[in-house]
C-alpha cells in the first residue's frame, strides 16, 4: 500500500456557476497619502479578445495607456468610480475601497451574473461575487479593471501635479516616497491629502496647516469639475 504522501493530489470540487456575463473588479490607490481611491469594473467580450492583459503594476505606463484605450473600445461594458478623500478620512481606506468597488459595479450598463474581485475581501453587491487573491494576474477581466483604475488615477495625479507642483504628484502618484515626505515636511498638507493617514496627520500636528486654496477637482480629460455625488467617474459600454 502506498503511503499517503505518494498519492496524487485531489482536485477540489468547484461550484457550478450559471452562464452569463462576468465582471472583473479591481482598485488603484489604497496606499497613497493623497487623492481618491479608484475602482473599475469590466465585462469583457469573449468574441473580441484583448491580447496582453496583465496586472497593471507589471506593465509600463505606455503599455497601460494603450491597453486602456483598447479595453474601452472592445469591452462589452466598463465603469470607473471613486471614493473621495473625505470619504476615506470618514469611513477608513478599506471601507472607502469597498464603496468605490460597489459604485463601479453599479455603474455597469449591463448587469453581470457574477463579479470577480481582486483580493481577499468583497464589497456589498446585489449579485454573487468571489474574491480572488492575485486575481489581477489570473483573471483577464480583473486585469482589465486594474488597468482602467490605474490609468485613471495616474491621470488624476498628473492633473493634480499642475495644481500643486511642489509635491511631485506626477512622479510618486501620492505614495509616501522620500520626495513626498520631504514635501510634506516643508509645505504641509494640501487639501487632497488624506488626514487619516499618519504621515499627513503628523505634518498637521507640526503646525503645517493646509493653507493652499482648494482648487476645482481635476478630471481625467484635463478639465475641472466638482466630484460626482456618488463617486462615479465614467461608464462606457458597447452594444452586445
Amino acid at each position: 500500500m502506498r503511503s499517503r504522501k505518494s498519492l496524487p493530489p485531489e482536485q477540489a470540487a468547484l461550484p457550478w456557476h450559471p452562464p452569463g456575463l462576468v465582471a472583473g473588479v479591481d482598485e488603484a490607490g489604497r496606499g497613497p497619502l493623497a487623492g481618491p481611491v479608484v475602482a473599475a469594473a469590466v465585462i469583457l467580450d469573449d468574441l473580441n479578445p484583448i491580447a496582453g492583459l496583465a496586472d497593471s503594476k507589471t506593465l509600463t505606463a505606455a503599455r497601460r495607456e494603450a491597453l486602456y484605450d483598447e479595453i474601452r473600445a472592445k469591452a462589452l461594458c466598463c465603469a470607473v468610480a471613486e471614493a473621495s478623500v473625505q470619504e476615506i478620512d470618514t469611513i477608513n481606506i478599506l471601507q472607502a475601497t469597498m464603496l468605490a468597488m460597489q459604485r463601479a459595479v453599479q455603474g455597469l450598463r449591463l448587469k453581470p451574473v457574477r463579479v470577480l474581485v481582486d483580493g481577499n475581501r468583497l464589497p456589498v453587491l446585489e449579485v454573487p461575487a468571489d474574491a480572488i487573491v492575485k486575481g489581477d494576474a489570473l483573471v483577464q477581466a480583473i486585469s482589465a479593471a486594474s488597468i482602467l483604475a490605474k490609468v485613471t488615477r495616474d491621470r488624476w495625479c498628473a492633473q493634480l501635479h499642475l495644481e500643486y507642483p511642489q509635491y511631485g504628484f506626477a512622479g510618486h502618484k501620492g505614495y509616501g516616497t522620500a520626495e513626498h515626505m520631504a514635501a510634506l515636511q516643508q509645505h504641509g498638507a494640501c487639501p487632497h491629502h488624506r488626514r487619516s493617514f499618519s504621515p499627513v496627520a503628523a505634518a498637521l500636528v507640526r503646525g503645517h496647516a493646509a493653507v493652499l486654496p482648494m482648487p476645482a477637482v481635476p478630471t481625467v480629460d484635463g478639465g475641472h469639475a466638482s466630484p460626482a455625488p456618488r463617486g462615479l467617474v465614467q461608464s462606457e459600454w458597447q452594444p452586445a
